[in-house]
C-alpha cells in the first residue's frame, strides 16, 4: 500500500460495504399504498432488483390515452446499449410525434413520480429530435418539463440515462395523469419515455405539517411552508461520506442516494469519514420517523477529519436553476460516543453563502446520541450575472473564536435538495447549453503540417518558460494586491466616506446624492433591468444625465461584480468603452454611475423592438467601434483584459451612435506571461455566447471574447437572438444555422430581409468568412481582435466603394482587385500593433497595419455631449 491517507478511506469504504452485506441495517420501514413500476413500450413483467416492473402493453393496471385523430405512439426496443445501461427500464420505449397520456388510478395524497429516459437512436427516431413537454394534467396543469431535450442532459463519462423525480399531490377521486407533448414548432419533434414510477409517500415527509411552523427561510426571520398545492423536483439526494445507497436499499420508497465524492464535495480531507455500523439507531422518541432516510445515511458522516489544525470550510456544491425557491434538508446523527451532551460539538452552517445556523448543535436538536434528526431550510436562488444556472453551496465551519464548544468540529450525514414549483405551477428549467461538435473550417489559415509544427513549438516554449512565467506571475500578483490594498481596506466593506481611487478617475457619491439624482429611485426613471439590478436615468450636478446601476437586494454575486467593474473601469479610458463617472457604497447600497447612453443597446435595433432597423453601413460602424473597444482591452490596456460577457446588450450607443462596450462585472485580467495562454476559472457568461472551448475546459482566453463577438456579428447580420428554443432543431442555434447555410451556399436565407438589397456579394462573403472564423471551436485558429478590426474596416471600404459607384465615382480595376483581397488573420502575438501616447479622451490609440481610425471618429472624443432627449431604452 502506498504511504498516503487515501487508501485508508478506500479500505473503510470496502469495510462498510461488507458490513452492509453481512448485517443489513434496516428493512423497509414504509410500505407504499400505490406502487407502479412501468417498463414503457414493453410487454413482459420482469423482476429487477427485488421489484416487479410491468410492461405497458395490454395492461389493465393503468391506461394510455391517445388522440384518435393523430398517429398512434410507437412501442420499440432500445438498440444494443452499453453495459452501464440497465435493461430495465431502459430496454424499451414508447415514442410518439403526438400527445399521449399515462393515467394511473391512485389513492389521494403525495406521490413520487419518477420519469426515466435513455436518449438514443430508436428506429427512425434520432436523439437530437427529442423536444417535448411533460405535464400533470390534474394538478392545476403542473409543468414538469418544457421543451425538454433529453440528449442534452447526458454527461460524458457519467450516466447515459436520465431520471427525473418529482413529488406531487393527488386529491381524493382524481387519477394521476402524466401527459407527454411533442413540440409543435418542429415537425420532426417527438416525445418518448422508457420508464415511469408512481410511489406513495408519507403525507408530511417533505410537505409541511399544519402543526409545524415550516422551513427556516435562509437570510430572513420568517418561515416558509410547502403546502400540498406545491410540487417538488428532487435535484440532489446525497449520502454524505459513504458510497451510493441504491433504491433497493431505501426505506421502501425506492429513492436513490448518491455518494458525495467526487461530484459534490469540493475537497476531501484526510480521515474525514466516520461510521457507526455496529451501533443501533434510537427512534424511541420519534424525533424523525424511521423511514426518513436509510440507517446507513445516519451511521456514516463526514467531519473535519483527524488532527486538523487549520480552519476551513467543508463544502458541497450543487448546480441549480436560477429564479426558483429550494428546500434543503440536512440529515444529522451523532454516533461518536464522545459526543453525548449539549455543547459537546457545535458549528456553523452556511447555505448559498448565507449564515443559516450560527450555533448548530446536533445533540441539542435530537436530544441524544444515536438519535437521527434533520433540519429543513428554504432558500431563493436569484440570477447570478446572466447565467440560468447558479451554485447552491452548503458549508460547515468551526465556531468563531470565543464561542464555546468541547469539540471544534463539524458533522453532516446526508443532504437533499428540492426545487419548489413557482407561482405559475412550473418546475421546468432550461436545457443545458449544447456542446458543439467541431465544425468544418471556413477559413484554412494554415496547413495541417504547419499546424502540427506550431503545436510542437508552443509546447517547447511553454515548458521552457514555465518557471519564468511562474515568477513573473507571482510578482505581478503581489504588485496588483498592493495596488488595490488601500481600496479594499478603506472603502469596500464599510460605509463609504469617499473614494480611495484617484479623484480624476472616479468620483464618490453619497447615497443622498444618488437618491436626489433619481427622485428617490422612482420607477418612472428605470431605463433597464439586468442581472445586477435596475438601471435608472439620473441627473447629477443639476443637469448632467447619467445612468445609475443599483445592486438589487439579495444578489448572490453582486458585490464581486460591483468591485470588479469599478476596479476595471476606473483604470480604462477609451472612446469605445463606456465611461465610469463614480460609485456609491453606503451600507447595503452598491451603485455604479456611468455616462448616459442616449440610444440604448445594439440589441434593441436588431429584434424584439419597435425601433427602426439600422442600415448596413451603420451596423458596420457600430461593430467596428465595439471591436476597437475590445481590441483595446486585449492589447492596449496595461494588462490584457478579457471581457467575458460580450453580447449585443452590452454594446451601448451614445447620442451620436458611437458604440461603447459596457458591463465589466465578469471581466478578468488575462494571461500575464509569455508562456501563459489562458486563465483557469469557472464558467461565467451568457447562454448562446459562451466559447465552447471555455465551456468544456474552463480555460478562459482572449479568443473567448472573439468567439462571443462572432455571435454578435451573426446577430447583426441575421437580426435574431443566438438561441431560439421554440424554433426547429435546424435553426434553434444561430451559429449552427448560419454555418450550415454558408457551407451549403444558402447564406442569403439567413440575412435580415431589411438588409438584403444593401449588401453586395463581396461584402457579404468577406463578412461571413470573418464571423465564422471567429466561431471556430479551436481558439488558436480564431482571428485576434486586431484582425477583426482590420476586416471590418475592409468591409467598410467595400461599402464606401459601392456608394462611390452608385453616385458616379470611378475606380481603377487594379486598385479594386487589390482592395478585394481579404486581410490575412494573425494571432494576437503576431499582430503588428504599436501603441502611442493617449489621445484627447485619455485612451491609448493603436496603429494597426490595416486601416487606422477615421479622423471624424477621433474628433468625436472631444465633442461628446449628452443630450436630454428622452428615450425609454437609453442607458
Amino acid at each position: 500500500m502506498r504511504k498516503n491517507k487515501v487508501p485508508n478511506e478506500f479500505s473503510l469504504y470496502v469495510l462498510l460495504f461488507l458490513l452492509q452485506l453481512l448485517f443489513p441495517l434496516q428493512v423497509n420501514s414504509y410500505n407504499p399504498v400505490d406502487d407502479f413500476a412501468v417498463s414503457c413500450g414493453g410487454s413482459a413483467t420482469i423482476q429487477f432488483q427485488n421489484r416487479t416492473w410491468v410492461g405497458d402493453v395490454d395492461t389493465k393496471l393503468f391506461s394510455i390515452i391517445e388522440s384518435e385523430t393523430s398517429s398512434p405512439s410507437v412501442k420499440t426496443n432500445a438498440p444494443n446499449s452499453p453495459s452501464s445501461v440497465n435493461s430495465v427500464p431502459f430496454g424499451s420505449a414508447r415514442i410518439s410525434h403526438s400527445k399521449f397520456t399515462y393515467s394511473f388510478p391512485v389513492t389521494n395524497g403525495p406521490k413520487f413520480v419518477r420519469l426515466h429516459f435513455y436518449p438514443t437512436s430508436y428506429a427512425n427516431f434520432k436523439p437530437y429530435n427529442t423536444l417535448f413537454s411533460v405535464k400533470i394534467d390534474n394538478n392545476n396543469n403542473l409543468t414538469l418539463l418544457k421543451d425538454f431535450n433529453a440528449s442534452l442532459f447526458v454527461v460524458k463519462d457519467e450516466s447515459e440515462t436520465i431520471t427525473k423525480e418529482y413529488c406531487v399531490n393527488v386529491e381524493t377521486g382524481e387519477r394521476l395523469n402524466i401527459t407527454f407533448i411533442p413540440s409543435t414548432n418542429d415537425s420532426d419533434a417527438y416525445a418518448f419515455i422508457n420508464g415511469i414510477e408512481v410511489v406513495s409517500m408519507p403525507p408530511f415527509l417533505y410537505y409541511t405539517d399544519p402543526n409545524d411552523l415550516g422551513l427556516k427561510l435562509v437570510g430572513h426571520d420568517t418561515q416558509y411552508q410547502i403546502h400540498k398545492e406545491k410540487a417538488l423536483e428532487t435535484l440532489h439526494r446525497v449520502n454524505v461520506g459513504d458510497p451510493q445507497v441504491p433504491p433497493s436499499q431505501d426505506t421502501g420508497m425506492f429513492r436513490n442516494w448518491d455518494n458525495d465524492l467526487p461530484r459534490y464535495l469540493e475537497k476531501q480531507y484526510p480521515f474525514s469519514v466516520s461510521s457507526g455500523f455496529a451501533l443501533q439507531l434510537n427512534y424511541e422518541n420519534n424525533v424523525v420517523p424511521n423511514y426518513t432516510a436509510p440507517a446507513v445515511v445516519y451511521l456514516t458522516a463526514r467531519s473535519y477529519g483527524m488532527h486538523a489544525t487549520e480552519n476551513y470550510n467543508v463544502t458541497w456544491d450543487f448546480v441549480v436553476d436560477s429564479e426558483f425557491t429550494y428546500m434543503v434538508r440536512l440529515h444529522f446523527c451523532e454516533f461518536d460516543q464522545k459526543i453525548q451532551d449539549y455543547g459537546d460539538r457545535a458549528f456553523q452552517i452556511f447555505i448559498a453563502e448565507t449564515l443559516a445556523e450560527p450555533y448548530a448543535d446536533v445533540i441539542g436538536w435530537s436530544g441524544g446520541n444515536l438519535v437521527p434528526v434533520h433540519r429543513d431550510y428554504a432558500v431563493f436562488m436569484s440570477t447570478q450575472g446572466n447565467s440560468e444556472k447558479v451554485n447552491l453551496s452548503i458549508k460547515l465551519q468551526r465556531l468563531q473564536e470565543g464561542m464555546v464548544t468541547n469539540y471544534h468540529d463539524v458533522i453532516l450525514n446526508g443532504i437533499e435538495v428540492f426545487k419548489i414549483s413557482d407561482e405559475n405551477n412550473n418546475l421546468a428549467g432550461p436545457n443545458p447549453e449544447p456542446i458543439l461538435s467541431p465544425p468544418k473550417q471556413v477559413l484554412q489559415t494554415q496547413s495541417s503540417k504547419s499546424s502540427k509544427t506550431t503545436v510542437v513549438i508552443i509546447a517547447v516554449v511553454a515548458v521552457s518558460g514555465l518557471v519564468l512565467a511562474s515568477v513573473i506571475g507571482i510578482i505581478v500578483f503581489q504588485r496588483r494586491r498592493r495596488g488595490h490594498h488601500d481600496m479594499e481596506d478603506n472603502s469596500w466593506k464599510t460605509k463609504g466616506k469617499g473614494s480611495s481611487l484617484p479623484s480624476h478617475l472616479c468620483r464618490y457619491f453619497t447615497i443622498a446624492e444618488i437618491r436626489a439624482s433619481t427622485n428617490n429611485f422612482d420607477d418612472a426613471f428605470i431605463i433597464g433591468v439586468g442581472g445586477f439590478g435596475n438601471v435608472y436615468k439620473g441627473y447629477i450636478d443639476g443637469s448632467t444625465p447619467v445612468a445609475v446601476k443599483r445592486l438589487k437586494q439579495g444578489s448572490q454575486q453582486g458585490f464581486n461584480e460591483f468591485r470588479n467593474e469599478i476596479e476595471m473601469l476606473s483604470q480604462l479610458r477609451h472612446l469605445h468603452l463606456v465611461s465610469l463617472i463614480g460609485y456609491c457604497n453606503d451600507g447595503t447600497e452598491m451603485i455604479i454611475v456611468y455616462d448616459f447612453m442616449h440610444h440604448g443597446t445594439l440589441c434593441e435595433y436588431l429584434y424584439n423592438s419597435d425601433d427602426q432597423p439600422l442600415p448596413w453601413k451603420q451596423r458596420l460602424e457600430i461593430l467596428l467601434g465595439a471591436a476597437r473597444g475590445l481590441h483595446y482591452l486585449h492589447a492596449g490596456a496595461e494588462h490584457n483584459i478579457i471581457h467575458r460577457d460580450v453580447k449585443s446588450t452590452n454594446i451601448l450607443l451614445d447620442e451620436k451612435w458611437v458604440a461603447k462596450v459596457s458591463d465589466f462585472g465578469l471581466s478578468k485580467v488575462g494571461p500575464t506571461g509569455t508562456s501563459m495562454t489562458h486563465v483557469s476559472t469557472v464558467v461565467k457568461g451568457s447562454v448562446g455566447y459562451l466559447d465552447p472551448e471555455y465551456y468544456k475546459r474552463q480555460r478562459l482566453t482572449l479568443k473567448s471574447d472573439v468567439y462571443s463577438f462572432g455571435v454578435v456579428l451573426l446577430e447583426v447580420l441575421c437580426a435574431r437572438p443566438p438561441l431560439v428554443r421554440t424554433l426547429d432543431k435546424q435553426k434553434a442555434s444561430l451559429v449552427d444555422w448560419v454555418r450550415r447555410c454558408y457551407e451549403e451556399g444558402e447564406i442569403d436565407q439567413t440575412v435580415d430581409p431589411f438588409l438584403k438589397d444593401s449588401i453586395t456579394d463581396e461584402c457579404l462573403k468577406c463578412y461571413c468568412q470573418m464571423a465564422l472564423s471567429c466561431l471556430l471551436d479551436d481558439g488558436n485558429q480564431r482571428p485576434s481582435m486586431s484582425d477583426v478590426v482590420g476586416t471590418l474596416e475592409f468591409a467598410m471600404q467595400l461599402v464606401d466603394s459601392e456608394e462611390d459607384k452608385k453616385f458616379g465615382g470611378t475606380q481603377e480595376v487594379g486598385d479594386r482587385e487589390k482592395m478585394l483581397q481579404l486581410p490575412q488573420f494573425k494571432s494576437d502575438e503576431g499582430s503588428d500593433v504599436r501603441f502611442t501616447s493617449s489621445d484627447e479622451s485619455g485612451s491609448k490609440s493603436s496603429n494597426v497595419t490595416t486601416v487606422s481610425a477615421s479622423t471624424e471618429e477621433h474628433a468625436l472624443v472631444s465633442a461628446l455631449v449628452f443630450s436630454e432627449i428622452g428615450n425609454p431604452r437609453a442607458r
